[in-house]
């Protein structure tokens, strides 16, 4: 029978955001009416196929609802039915144009994204969201995925904002409060905040509310920081109190592996090798697939002096994990101490191919043994060998059982040995993929040649015999070289024949015992935190299109057509194929994260050897499946059905009414009738039932595809769909555009402007509030009136268009390679009237950037002003910023190990004074004189941009074998204290008007509160090699810089058209554009068709970077460089500025220009002859004076009271403390840690939805924005 009126209520109350909240139980009756709500839906869409027919496009905007895909999506979502569930909302997308409204649909289409692993384009999904409503219902639950997503892509820093924010969230989530402070605690202790992880982790335990297995998991943790932060006391009591919470942690039903591993490491270390054995033993019998374990087995052995074992163990890591850098080493390092040099050199060549830090002596021992093999006599017998070669070696693993017998044979040390191989005992224990597949990973070098295909050693513990690949392809080659082979070979032999003997009797009988098996997820509970997701990194992520198939309930002789993605529809394939053996890493986020705490350097090495590691799993030949029910294709000749591939039922057919009340929007009446229906069921309405960890790519992925047999259709890019669309139409736009043709023009942000300035009316965007410049601030805010009642507060400084913000595409047609070096525009002043003409001014804002040479000789600067020397004199204690860098090329950029050129750009802060620094810069220089005296070659002598020089030749000839020498940069010395720099402040008034820190013409100089760096000076001491990496100013701001010298420094610049480009590159290279430090790769820039503008700035020289340029700069010589940020009185300023503060807002970036402020006061003090400018100024006012009105409306409607507060002189604008989004005018103020802190509405009302723990202050009377708002008028020129 149809859907009763009570069904159709709980179905139109259900959406995406219930998933983690209502649990579906197997066989219950929730499950039943979902299915039989997907059933009702699917007859409904071949209804209306059948009954109207299939367009020739395969469009069915036109007589199917699109809200009935997202529906159908919730519902699949809810049961777990990942592949449908995207499949429904890619077609929703696909039919709907208006797709920014429907928050829900683009919630689970995040969600699906999460489940897969496409962690950027679910970092897309998810704040759309919250750029679209802040407060949206789940918002809390956006914030702990991104947390995981940013955890698990080692941005701490920003998975710690999220954290704290959904911390700060008073309502429901799917992670407790304790588990979130739990991922805050370890995110402080992976940063190295060792202290304020260890002050967490005890309030954790002292928290009567921590459950068993968490507090399991803070022990584990605080014993581990103990055994390895030497600032927590002297070694015998850390040791001690280790021991003591990492017994405690490995006893009990909660005892991890992990826990047991680092028991056996603090063991290790303290020469108990016995009691260190027995915990790698209870680690083994949780997972014998861990590398690290098997690692530490092998120094335990080799330092036991049974050096087979001690083979077997190590052969067993790299096996597991065959880029295991400690391992190999340990490996080579064995055989040599048995004089093996041979097989050492093999593992010595894969420790530096491997993901792990390389010991800098290891390029040593290699070109050592290079030459004593190259020395060594021709016939060197190998019968003296005392262990088995690495590649007979590779194929006798260690059993468990084994471990079990020869933990009596370990004796007992009679002195402390545990420092034997200490160097190489620091394990690389980042984020890996245990048993990858050989074909990404290289075996050891010399290994037989295998044609029938690697299969990854399948783990020690198998009950049945089995053989792989590896061992019959060496027993092969054995064969066809018996005559050979030496006695211990033909031992081997024989041993492999007997084995396959044995193999192809048990195969003939149990054919289905020789098929892997995926390993299961841990399915711990979230007690944790344990929020997982599988990590696969495969190279092969250069696709330009997703593959989504379809089943084939229909026919299949019809082609397959293209379908449009939804909002932020990856161009990369997201693969679902994710468990296919038991190569993949199923360990959850625990396990991922929380052990990576003695060795951090891994994450960043993953991230650079595969870009986009977390857009691709597995097989990247195999494609999201999509469901039959969805296809368009009006054939139904069947082969195959699915469980929603449902024939149509008249029974179930849904009336106009009945489709009406399903799809109609929540609102508080149904909810509450649906809570009442869903406790009928037994399930008491929303309540926390689902782990996350539950939720995550399981071992069942793989049947659920593989019980959809389809045929492919490729998804692409609908220009109509994406954010910010062109002005011309669909038909215009190739189907199968790529990413970088989907963002917005320039144009497209111009139309924005123009669309609130006309007060125009889009018709896709319903808008509540029309409002117009040209009204008076009466109008408007009467306009306004009463709509903020609802809560939904609009805050876009740009229009009311709902698409985000995005970045711009490269301007078309790319430009010819012969013109990807353009020349630098560069002027060289004669005198100091060129100095102070309009033309200078003119020039430098014409061009991307520009170098004006000899500005200081004409304008007589005193640039010994800015000397070390003077500096040094003046405030010696001043405290700077310092970072620590790798010395490399300019054009170059190594990861540390030398492996491979990289994008991420090493830097690790401190500080210190400027005595210092300078006591620093003084001895590099003298050090560098020493070596010009000794002919040593400096590694940038003479380079100075010089690609054909002969240093330059010998440092690229020798930079896989010499080591990264470090430097010291001294950043952002603030020389912004008048009092303590007012000579050196007062020296720079000599600049022209246009250049000045301070000038009425300076939109900066209108903030009204210092913002360091910017309305301030501040100085750079360097020394050669010294690096500021590639970024964009501040809020797209103009900037100037100075060259102080007495050394030169190389420029690179890029005009703003190609930021987009290389937002996409940093994306690729698994690097955040605006949080992370990188150095772009000229070549991949080159490839992409974007031009470089490359010079050298000599002292007295003066640098002008325009609005939006990107930059990044090296010292060639010893020098000082000052610096500030002006803002030109330009539209074109103007605007790169607001449009760079909402996309911060989208990327949860604080914009350190407080705009809605700097907007208010040009209002108040100058007058704006500039047509274009005034116009976006005006729409800037308008929009935050509507912003105003609604809080107020909300304030009044939660029956709270607005207090007077005002502003002070100089008073800095207000920022929230939880989201740093900029808070104008209403301030929500309340008490923490003893602080009266600000925030935002939004973070307000998460935390308190009535207000009534804040107290609300208002800084302008609304009658006082009213008045500057009807006075801004332009003005005649």
């Amino acid at each position: 029978m149809g859907l009763t009126k009570d069904e159709i209520a709980i179905l139109s109350s259900i959406d995406s955001t219930d998933y983690g909240f209502v649990d579906v139980p197997s066989n219950s009756k929730l499950e039943a009416l979902l299915n039989k709500g997907i059933e009702a839906l699917e007859s409904f869409i071949k209804t209306s196929l059948t009954r109207d027919g299939d367009t020739d496009d395969g469009s069915t905007s036109n007589t199917i609802d699109s809200r009935v895909y997202a529906k159908l999506g919730h519902y699949h979502l809810l049961l777990k039915n990942y592949p449908k569930a995207m499949s429904a909302y890619q077609r929703y997308y696909q039919i709907n144009y208006d797709n920014y409204q429907n928050l829900e649909a683009l919630y689970g289409l995040g969600l699906v994204y999460f489940h897969y692993n496409a962690y950027r384009w679910a970092i897309k999904a998810f704040r759309q969201i919250l750029y679209f409503n802040p407060s949206f219902y789940p918002s809390n639950e956006l914030h702990i995925r991104l947390g995981v997503i940013f955890k698990i892509l080692c941005d701490y820093n920003s998975s710690l904002k999220h954290f704290q924010i959904a911390l700060a969230d008073s309502r429901p989530s799917t992670l407790s409060k304790v588990q979130i402070k739990f991922h805050i605690a370890h995110l402080y202790e992976v940063q190295g905040k060792h202290k304020l992880a260890k002050e967490c982790y005890e309030k954790l335990l002292s928290d009567k509310t921590v459950t068993g297995e968490l507090r399991s998991d803070v022990q584990k943790q605080l014993g581990w920081m103990y055994h390895i932060v030497d600032s927590f006391g002297d070694k015998h009591t850390r040791q001690s109190l280790a021991i003591s919470y990492l017994e405690s942690a490995s006893k009990g039903e909660f005892s991890s592996r992990q826990s047991s591993y680092f028991l056996g490491r603090c063991y290790s270390s303290l020469g108990h090798v016995h009691e260190a054995f027995k915990s790698y033993r209870a680690c083994v019998d949780k997972n014998d697939l861990d590398a690290d374990t098997w690692c530490s087995i092998g120094v335990l052995y080799q330092q036991q002096n049974q050096l087979i074992d001690a083979l077997q163990a190590y052969i067993c890591s790299v096996q597991i994990d065959k880029s295991h850098t400690t391992a190999w080493t340990n490996l080579g390092i064995l055989y040599e101490s048995v004089n093996q040099p041979q097989d050492a050199l093999k593992c010595f060549m894969n420790a530096i191919k491997g993901r792990g830090s390389v010991s800098s002596t290891l390029n040593e021992r290699i070109k050592f043994l290079q030459n004593q093999l190259a020395n060594a006599p021709p016939n060197n017998s190998q019968s003296l060998q005392r262990l088995l070669s690495i590649e007979n070696a590779w194929n006798l693993p260690i059993s468990s059982q084994e471990i079990a017998t020869r933990q009596n044979s370990v004796q007992r040390p009679n002195q402390d040995i545990s420092s034997a191989y200490d160097p190489h005992h620091t394990l690389n224990q980042s984020k890996r993929q245990r048993m990858e597949s050989t074909n990404s990973i290289k075996k050891p070098e010399g290994y037989p040649p295998n044609n029938s295909g690697d299969v990854p050693f399948s783990g020690p513990t198998a009950n049945s015999v089995t053989m792989t690949a590896q061992q019959i392809s060496l027993m092969n080659y054995l064969q066809k070289n018996q005559n050979s082979l030496q006695p211990q070979d033909k031992a081997l032999l024989a041993q492999l024949q007997h084995q396959y003997r044995l193999f192809t009797s048990q195969v003939s009988y149990k054919p289905q015992q020789n098929q892997s098996q995926p390993d299961k997820v841990n399915d711990s509970s979230l007690a944790s935190g344990n929020i997982g997701a599988n990590i696969n990194n495969n190279n092969n992520n250069n696709n330009n299109h997703i593959n989504y198939n379809s089943d084939s309930s229909l026919s299949n002789n019809n082609p397959s057509r293209p379908l449009s993605s939804g909002p932020d529809c990856p161009t990369g394939q997201i693969n679902l194929n994710n468990t296919t053996s038991p190569t993949n890493n199923n360990s959850t986020l625990t396990n991922r994260t929380h052990s990576d705490l003695d060795n951090k350097s891994g994450c960043n090495s993953a991230n650079q050897n595969n870009s986009n590691s977390n857009l691709t799993g597995g097989d990247t030949n195999s494609p999201i499946k999509m469901d039959t029910a969805f296809n368009s294709d009006t054939s139904t000749n069947t082969t195959t059905t699915t469980t929603s591939s449902i024939p149509l039922t008249p029974s179930l057919g849904l009336s106009e009414n009945d489709l009406r009340a399903l799809l109609a929007p929540k609102n508080s009446a149904t909810i509450s009738i649906a809570e009442n229906l869903i406790a009928e069921f037994g399930l008491n309405g929303k309540h926390r039932t689902t782990p996350l960890n539950n939720n995550i790519n399981s071992s069942s992925n793989k049947k659920e595809i593989d019980s959809i047999s389809c045929q492919t259709q490729t998804l692409t890019a609908n220009s109509n769909c994406v954010v910010n669309r062109r002005n011309s139409s669909s038909s215009d736009i190739d189907s199968s555009t790529n990413e970088s043709s989907i963002h917005h023009s320039r144009s497209s942000t111009n139309n924005k402007w123009d669309h609130f300035s006309n007060s125009s009316h889009n018709s896709n965007y319903s808008q509540p509030i029309r409002l117009s410049i040209d009204m008076t601030a009466s109008r408007a805010l009467e306009a306004c009136k009463g709509y903020g009642r609802s809560g939904r507060i609009d805050s876009n400084l740009l229009s009311d268009d709902p698409r985000p913000p995005s970045p711009i595409e490269a301007p078309y047609p790319p430009l010819p390679k012969d013109k990807l070096l353009p020349q630098t525009p560069s002027v060289f002043l004669e005198n100091k009237k060129d100095a102070f003409s309009t033309q200078l001014q003119e020039f430098c804002l014409a061009h991307p950037i520009a170098v004006v040479r000899g500005l200081a000789s004409v304008l007589k600067l005193d640039l010994g002003l800015f000397s070390t020397k003077t500096l040094v004199e003046a405030n010696p204690d001043h405290l700077i910023e310092v970072r620590t860098q790798l010395l490399q090329l300019s054009d170059e950029n190594w990861d540390p190990e030398k492996r491979q050129m990289v994008w991420r750009c090493e830097s690790h802060r401190s500080h210190m004074t400027i005595a210092r620094y300078a006591h620093y810069q003084a001895s590099s220089f003298q050090e560098s004189l020493r070596d010009e005296q000794d002919k040593t070659p400096g590694i940038l002598r003479d380079s100075d941009s010089d690609s054909n020089s002969s240093a330059t030749s010998k440092m690229r000839r020798g930079k896989k074998t010499r080591p990264f020498k470090t430097i010291k940069f001294g950043t952002n010395v603030d020389l912004s204290d008048d009092k303590k720099w007012r000579p050196q402040l007062q020296e720079l008034m000599k600049l022209p008007a246009f250049a000045r820190v301070v000038s009425a013409g300076n939109m900066l100089s209108h903030v009204g509160h210092v913002i360091l760096g910017m309305n301030t000076v501040q100085l750079y001491m360097k020394v050669p090699g010294c690096r500021t990496p590639g970024h964009q100013e501040n809020n797209n701001f103009c900037s100037v810089n100075i060259n102080i010298g007495p050394g030169d420094c190389e420029w690179f610049g890029v005009p703003e058209e190609y930021w987009g480009a290389i937002n996409s590159l940093c994306q690729k290279n698994n690097l955040s554009y605006l949080h992370g430090s990188w150095w772009p790769i000229l070549e991949d820039l080159f490839a992409e068709n974007i031009p470089v503008y490359r010079f050298l700035q000599r002292p007295g020289d003066m640098v002008w970077v325009n609005a939006g340029t990107v930059h990044w700069v090296q010292a060639v010589g010893w020098c000082n460089n000052i610096a500030w940020n002006v803002g030109p009185l330009t539209s074109v300023q103007y605007q790169l500025a607001v449009e760079r503060y909402e996309w911060n807002k989208l990327e949860n970036f604080k914009s350190i220009v407080p705009v809605i402020h700097l907007t208010w006061n040009l209002a108040k003090n100058l007058k704006v002859s500039e047509k274009e400018l005034f116009k976006k100024m005006k729409i800037c006012l308008l929009r935050s004076l509507k912003c105003c009105q609604m809080i107020m409306d909300f304030v009044e409607a939660c029956g709270r009271e607005i207090r007077w507060h005002g502003r002070s002189k100089n008073e800095a604008a207000h920022y929230c403390v939880n989201c740093e989004v900029e808070v104008f005018n209403i301030l929500f103020v309340r008490e923490m840690d003893k602080k009266h802190v600000v925030h935002c509405v939004d973070c307000a009302r998460k935390a308190s939805p009535n207000l009534e723990d804040f107290v609300i202050l208002e800084e302008y009377k609304i009658e006082e924005l009213m008045e500057v708002f009807d006075d801004f008028q332009l003005h005649a020129r």
